[in-house]
């Protein structure tokens, strides 16, 4: 979680850095999404990060509704950690910036290609208007008050 809050910000992308813009936490939606992983062990092992980091954001995770606690294991007692439809609504994000570093900081090219099960292809997103189609200059995308502006 980011150090300060944006209570005096109508912002919703300032909202969403509050639960999910620290250094780990797309790193566990990530590996949730796409690797399938759900128990804490295979987290921290997986990302090398410590215990108590990795405990503080599942329990945020649960705690906004991105993640379900449930328990596998009663003796001993363990959890796992599953993606509610709130957390899955997180793959854009993991993709497109997964694609921006595909092309500003991976030299060697993409380390992980992200493809459509059904067909083995690449997958792409797109911006586009939902009225007229594609965007093609992000120069074109502004913005107007919405229904939640103050």
């Amino acid at each position: 979680m980011l150090g300060r809050t944006y209570e005096d910000q109508n912002c919703s992308a300032a909202r969403a850095l509050e639960i999910v813009g620290e250094r780990w936490s797309l790193l566990i939606i990530r590996d949730a999404l796409f690797a399938g992983i759900t128990r804490f062990a295979d987290f921290q092992r997986r990302l090398s990060v410590a215990p108590n980091v990795l405990a503080t954001r599942l329990d945020s995770f649960v705690e906004h509704g991105l993640m379900e606690r449930r328990q596998y294991s009663q003796h001993p007692e363990h959890y796992e950690y599953v993606l509610t439809d709130q957390g899955r609504d997180l793959q854009p994000v993991i993709l497109a910036l997964s694609r921006w570093g595909d092309r500003w900081v991976a030299p060697e090219g993409p380390p992980v290609l992200y493809v459509h099960s059904a067909c083995d292809s690449r997958v792409e997103q797109l911006i586009h208007c939902s009225t007229c189609g594609e965007v093609s200059d992000p120069a074109d995308i502004g913005t107007r008050p919405g229904p939640g502006a103050s």
